[in-house]
């Protein structure tokens, strides 16, 4: 009776050599297609989960260098005789809860009201953190604030769907958690550097605007007018420019819209023109620190000032025009680049070309430099 070994039944099976080897990876390639025929979408949303992880650790290490950072500016700026940070985590955490819209009638006044009682709190809270800060001081630690505020958010937003989706195993969850991660990354960087510029009061990309009618302003004097803003009445071009900026050089945005609306008031029936200057998105491709030309009330936010300018615009039938700086949310927020300091003069030369071109000799118009005014005085 023959005995028959391993080697000898081997080759029957799989041939030899490279047949061997063929049949191998052939068996490979079935199994494999067969773990990811029934696994493959597990697999992947564990793939993307690792890579969540990974994104979250670092919101975290940011949100904890923000914190960080806050409070060394409070202890070295306003001297407290306690450890602020408790009171800083507690400010963290503040919300505010938007007026019902569900009749719309007077929305925007009763968003106004909610606005203006959060600012008085949260500059009532840093004056008791830093009782030694004067009020540049107190607008630029708010602002700091707003900005660990913010990454406080944006860290608390996405642990929470991490969390739901890897509890649920929801691979869409988690699919669209990883799908906008890099603008969250993004927008989470840009108010890291925020938080440096506004502990440090260094002018940012949002200044823009402020900064031109610093410049149009510079040796001119200069009034208070509500809210928290300033205005200079200044010859351009044979016209009387009514320039207006938000009180600087703190962390400050003012009300725009409510200074508008008193200049208006004050010069009925002579004005030609309201121009307004602010930092406006750009797309992708575009160039930082472009500058542009519109119609309309250049301004963000909440939308209130926006309301109030355009109300008293059109109940004088004035005529709105605007020019932007493009730049993204990032150079909006971080310390200024240089291409946007040099757009000032490219910007204040489309303001006088559009003054020459839509007055007349002798007329009167509005400019209003939009943004805030950190680190840029009057």
């Amino acid at each position: 009776m023959m005995a028959f070994t391993a080697m000898d039944v081997l080759p029957s099976l799989f041939g030899s050599g490279g047949d061997s080897i063929s049949s191998i990876l052939s068996m490979l390639f079935y199994v494999v297609f067969i773990v990811f025929l029934f696994y493959g979408q597990r697999i992947q949303m564990y793939v993307m989960i690792r890579e969540v992880e990974g994104s979250l650790y670092k919101l975290k290490y940011i949100k904890e260098e923000g914190r960080k950072i806050t409070i060394e500016t409070i202890k070295e700026i306003g001297k407290p005789e306690t450890d602020p940070s408790a009171r800083v985590d507690r400010y963290l955490e503040y919300f505010t809860i938007s007026p019902q819209s569900m009749d719309p009638a007077g929305i925007v006044y009763k968003l106004d009201h909610i606005l203006d009682i959060r600012d008085t709190r949260l500059k009532g809270e840093v004056k008791i953190m830093a009782p030694e800060s004067d009020e540049v001081q107190i607008n630029n630690l708010e602002n700091t604030l707003e900005a660990a505020m913010a990454l406080n958010f944006i860290y608390k937003v996405v642990r929470h769907y991490y969390i739901q989706g890897k509890k649920t195993l929801s691979l869409y969850i988690i699919m669209q958690l990883q799908m906008i991660l890099p603008l969250v990354m993004k927008e989470a960087e840009a108010y890291a550097s925020a938080l440096k510029a506004f502990a440090d009061g260094q002018p940012i990309g949002d200044g823009v605007g402020p900064l031109v009618a610093a410049k149009l302003m510079h040796g001119y004097e200069t009034r208070k007018v509500p809210k928290d803003c300033v205005v200079a009445s200044v010859p351009i071009e044979g016209r009387t420019a009514l320039i207006i900026k938000a009180e600087g050089p703190g962390g400050n945005v003012g009300k725009p819209g409510e200074a508008v609306q008193a200049v208006i008031e004050e010069n009925k029936g002579k004005l030609a023109s309201v121009i307004m200057i602010d930092a406006g998105l750009k797309l992708e491709g575009e160039g930082v620190g472009e500058v542009a030309e519109g119609i309309g009330a250049a301004i963000g936010g909440p939308g209130v000032d926006q309301f109030k300018i355009e109300e008293a615009v059109v109940k004088h039938k004035i005529p709105l025009n605007a020019v932007i700086v493009k730049e993204d949310i990032g150079d909006a927020v971080s310390p200024m680049r240089k291409e946007i300091a040099d757009s000032v003069d490219t910007v204040i030369e489309r303001v006088k070309n559009v003054i020459l071109e839509r007055t007349k000799e002798g007329d009167k118009v509005i400019i209003v430099g939009v943004g805030n005014t950190i680190g840029v005085g009057q």
